[in-house]
């Protein structure tokens, strides 16, 4: 197991590592495997990347956020402009249909709303929008809209685990009511947990997951 010392080092070494970061504007704190970061960045995206990267790093066992996004003057839009502009990305991605998306941005930062029928199609959205100048950050209220059956969803995700994190799955259990699923056991890293997580929401119908997986060493 790593000391907060260590912790705190490799944390710092891995946002000095990653090109898409400036990690000198960064503050890195750990007390009892929670990291939190402070500082100042320049843009969602590069708040998005620290985060991201943070999570990869082994040992962390959670992350309290204090970066705030100080655009530059150059970086700076109006919300109209960033409106238009997440429009237009939304409109020339294949996997949606963009008139069930609803965009709203205030004081730079953007909410999006509406409905679409699988997980993936709401991550597409956030995920094509992250990167637009002036944006401060993002809220995704996009809902799915497809019917869960629950035997069938708890099966499909039983299954999704096996394949993909092989006797992994053994420590995972699955509860589901309607179209919300609990997911409750042991996992032994951030990466393993997003994988469980994704599995979760690659079943047909899940409109909500519940994270209770226990990070151990």
């Amino acid at each position: 197991m790593k000391t907060d010392s260590q912790l705190q080092q490799d944390v710092m070494a891995e946002l000095k590592w990653e090109p898409a970061v400036d990690a000198a504007q960064i503050g890195v704190a750990v007390k009892d495997g929670v990291v939190s970061l402070s500082g100042e960045v320049g843009s969602f995206a590069e708040k998005w990347e620290a985060e991201r990267v943070t999570l990869r790093v082994g040992g962390v066992k959670a992350l309290s956020v204090g970066l705030e996004v100080r655009l530059t003057e150059l970086g700076r839009r109006s919300d109209a402009d960033i409106a238009r502009s997440a429009e237009n990305v939304l409109d020339w991605m294949t996997s949606l249909r963009p008139e069930s998306i609803k965009v709203m941005v205030e004081g730079g930062w953007i909410t999006l709303s509406g409905d679409v029928d699988w997980q993936y199609q709401k991550s597409a959205a956030a995920e094509g929008l992250r990167n637009l100048a002036g944006v401060t950050g993002l809220s995704n209220q996009i809902s799915l809209n497809h019917p869960a059956t629950a035997p069938v969803v708890k099966a499909d995700i039983e299954a999704a685990l096996k394949r993909r994190a092989r006797e992994e799955s053994a420590d995972i259990k699955v509860a589901v009511d309607q179209s919300s699923v609990t997911l409750t056991g042991d996992v032994r890293s951030w990466a393993e947990r997003e994988l469980v997580i994704s599995s979760a929401w690659g079943s047909t119908g899940v409109q909500k997951v519940v994270d209770k997986l226990t990070l151990v060493d």
